[in-house]
């Protein structure tokens, strides 16, 4: 297991998307104030590749109650232990903080409540106000919050706001909302195109937050294929010519995903999902991230329930950037795009605290891990004083030098194994650098991203 200790000081004390919902409705129903125990400020990574000293800042900064969590095994996180924790606070101090910047996020239907639960997340924890952008070129659905799936997409846009405002908090946020749900196959995803292309083409932002994925399963026939096909040529000419940064939710079914158009059976064979499988994007698979005093053990998240999403594309072949990998790599890619590149909290019962429409509960999937990333990306485009745009490369390149182990906290301990809705599918087991699991590691952005910046010259 990899372990962190940090620097913060404690007082006392999911994605909520379709595929989380059932989770979320289970949770909610008892009611308990969960925290994390107290921590000494001052302390070094405590794990085989030693990271510098955060420094101790006093702080109090206590976890809001929480709807309906278990009373035991729930560790939740505010903004600034987030930030503590993937080595993000270090910059803000020295005023890295994501200006001049601005993320655009991609849903469906968005959340009637996203400005005012914005600010109350803002007033809870001290966070400079935004005003979020909502735009939707292509209408709108009037919302029921009787439809679960529309209650999902409106948790999932509120975590991915709430995520990336709390990693870069004066970073920009256009939210792009479409009318058709995206579900399985490619339904939906022409929508998410447009919009997509709609950010480039009104020059909104250069990073795209993209919370959800369509089984590859699904995508199989000769419409899901033409569909791939547009989206590849759209991501090649925006990653290489616009300068844009893409990151995508590994999937939170570990090494399968579903097998039909409403994403009730999973593939009882080992599959991945789109857009996580794109070379030209930046894929972001998901952890647990446990808090013991003031150490972090950090493992792949992998709950029996739902788990990160990591495994090889029947697509795409190897990437130029990942057949530099070494030979064991190299045996398990099979000249197939492995997935994912990187990884980040995206456990539901060890996330960031967010509200919604009168209630905290806590962000989890790998649509978690992947706004996280946007936002890291953003604080790095401000400290690069441009866009960075497609970051694979480098981001594989820092693998193969010996800021590797400063750069990323490698974890090694967890599998993606499925057993549940009844399939059992043999995973993959996290391991010393990249693996198809948690991909190169999580961050350790004090670190991570002037060696990123660096590594694109």
């Amino acid at each position: 297991m990899n372990t962190h200790t940090y620097a913060w000081r404690r007082k006392a004390t999911a994605r909520i998307t379709p595929t989380f919902l059932i989770l979320f409705l289970i949770l909610t129903a008892c009611s308990t104030t969960v925290g994390n125990g107290g921590g000494t400020p001052t302390a070094t990574h405590s794990s085989s590749t030693a990271a510098a000293t955060q420094p101790a800042i006093a702080k109090d900064d206590t976890c809001p109650k929480l709807n309906g969590y278990p009373t035991t095994g729930v560790y939740c996180y505010t903004p600034y232990q987030f930030r503590v924790a993937y080595g993000a606070e270090a910059l803000t101090e020295k005023g890295f903080t994501g200006k001049g910047q601005t993320v655009v996020d991609i849903v469906s239907f968005g959340s009637p409540t996203l400005q005012q639960d914005m600010d109350a997340f803002d007033q809870q924890f001290g966070l400079p106000a935004i005003k979020l952008q909502i735009i939707n070129p292509l209408g709108t659905k009037t919302f029921d919050p009787s439809n679960k799936d529309m209650a999902g997409w409106a948790g999932e846009t509120t975590l991915d706001v709430q995520i990336i405002h709390a990693i870069a908090p004066d970073a920009g946020i256009v939210v792009l909302t479409s009318p058709v749900s995206e579900t399985e196959g490619t339904i939906g995803l022409p929508q998410f195109r447009q919009l997509e292309q709609y950010a480039i083409d009104h020059q909104l932002g250069t990073i795209v937050s993209q919370s959800w994925g369509a089984s590859e399963v699904t995508l199989k026939d000769a419409a899901g294929q033409q569909e791939i096909q547009k989206w590849d040529t759209f991501f090649q000419k925006a990653t290489t010519q616009q300068g844009m940064t893409f990151l995508s939710s590994s999937g939170d079914n570990g090494a399968t995903d579903f097998s039909d158009l409403q994403a009730t059976k999973l593939s009882p064979t080992a599959t991945t999902s789109f857009p996580a499988d794109e070379p030209w994007v930046t894929s972001v698979g998901g952890t647990s991230v446990i808090q013991n005093g003031i150490t972090i053990e950090e493992k792949v998240w992998n709950s029996g329930g739902g788990g990160s999403g990591g495994g090889f594309s029947s697509f795409f072949t190897t990437p130029s950037f990942q057949k530099t990998l070494p030979s064991s790599a190299q045996s398990l890619l099979k000249n197939r795009r492995g997935v994912p590149d990187v990884a980040g909290d995206a456990d539901p019962l060890t996330g960031l605290a967010f509200y919604q429409d009168g209630g905290w509960s806590l962000a989890g999937g790998t649509s978690a891990s992947a706004p996280l990333w946007a936002g890291l990306i953003a604080i790095a485009n401000q400290m690069a004083g441009h866009s960075l745009g497609f970051i694979n490369p480098a981001l594989y390149k820092l693998a193969l030098s010996s800021n590797y182990a400063q750069d990323f906290h490698d974890i090694t301990n967890g599998n993606n194994n499925v057993s549940y809705k009844g399939v059992t599918v043999p995973g993959y087991q996290a391991t010393t650098g990249w693996d198809p699991v948690t991909g190169l590691g999580t961050p350790n952005a004090e670190k991570l991203l002037p060696d990123l910046i660096a590594a694109m010259k």
